[in-house]
């Protein structure tokens, strides 16, 4: 077969086959009386063996030392092609993401782009420093678009560049929930942490008390936790339970105990944070710093079944639970006076 004929069925072109030839990689068998290449059936399988091998990504060498060498095995070299084109995904995504962030941007020039790109570099930046001058005080008349904030906050390890992060995403007035959204169904928690938190910024972007509700049923207690404060802030009911359980469990135990007072303003929430702290303290489990924790709780709700219960513990079998609780009566009659 003329290798006219061998390029056209193989879809290979017969400049890339005289290359072959050159190289020794795919050499045809024979030669016509007029001197042309002459390949073979066999000359053939192996161009498209050279062909399934270049598909993988192998160079031309890699490839002639796979075919030659019987000793060769290809465990150690896909090894490394995967690891390669892992690299080269990685560079791609990153490319991706910044053309995304300059689209997103409108730039009307190339000046403009720039800018964009210079604070692209800043925000990946080894100094945290640099990360949060970037974020705080970007180039001028480069506005951070939304996106590239809400991708920035899932990545950022550093607390004080991560709040400016969330300060600067709130305030940015674009649409950075959906890609927080997407981040709470990450299998890392740190990510679902970071996406809640910054959800918990602004609560009153489209579709984020969606995302907090959800969150309450995320398996991770931190996530549960942010997510039922900012939720209780914003008047859902739903946040109780969680709430509730942060002052048993003392962790963010004064910020659950303001958020379910302000709840309990609501005269439909009233006895259903008043009862639900009630049924903690009569739990067989909870100790003297948990009743304690609640007795505190109770002293900034509303209504008066609240205060009864307070009363009742200042006669409490625990001495120092009762001891508390008397001086918590003692801080509601200072209010009552004040109020008069």
């Amino acid at each position: 077969m003329l290798i006219g004929d061998v390029a056209r069925r193989s879809g290979v072109s017969a400049r890339m086959l005289r290359h072959y030839d050159a190289l020794g990689l795919v050499r045809p068998t024979g030669r016509t009386v007029g001197g042309y290449r002459e390949y073979s059936a066999a000359d053939v399988r192996r161009i498209f063996h050279v062909e399934s091998l270049r598909s993988l990504g192998l160079s031309l060498k890699q490839i002639g030392r796979a075919l030659e060498d019987p000793a060769f095995t290809p465990s150690a070299l896909v090894s490394d092609l995967i690891r390669q084109t892992e690299d080269r995904l990685a560079r791609e995504k990153e490319l991706l993401e910044r053309l995304r962030a300059i689209d997103a941007s409108t730039p009307t020039d190339w000046q403009e782009v720039l800018r964009i790109v210079e604070l692209l570099r800043e925000l990946t930046s080894t100094s945290a420093a640099r990360r949060q001058q970037a974020v705080l005080a970007p180039p001028e008349n480069a506005s951070v678009p939304a996106e590239l904030l809400a991708e920035a906050v899932l990545t950022e390890s550093d607390p004080h560049v991560a709040g400016a992060l969330r300060w600067a995403l709130a305030r940015s007035g674009g649409d950075g929930v959906a890609t927080l959204r997407a981040a709470t169904n990450s299998e890392d928690a740190g990510i679902r942490r970071r996406a809640v938190l910054a959800i918990a910024g602004m609560p009153e972007a489209p579709g984020a008390v969606e995302v907090l509700a959800h969150a309450l049923g995320d398996p991770d207690t931190t996530v549960r936790r942010h997510a039922a404060l900012a939720l209780g802030r914003q008047g859902v009911v739903a946040a109780v339970p969680t709430l509730v359980s942060m002052v048993v469990e003392g962790s963010n135990d004064v910020d659950a105990t303001e958020v379910l007072g302000t709840l309990s303003l609501d005269p439909g929430c009233t006895d259903l944070i008043t009862t639900a702290l009630v049924d903690e303290l009569a739990a067989p489990t909870a100790d003297s710093a948990t009743r304690i924790r609640l007795a505190q709780a109770l002293v900034e709700l509303a209504g008066t079944t609240a205060r009864k219960v307070l009363r009742q513990l200042t006669h409490d079998d625990d001495s120092d639970v009762a001891l508390v609780a008397t001086a918590l009566v003692e801080v509601l009659k200072e209010r009552y006076l004040d109020n008069r």
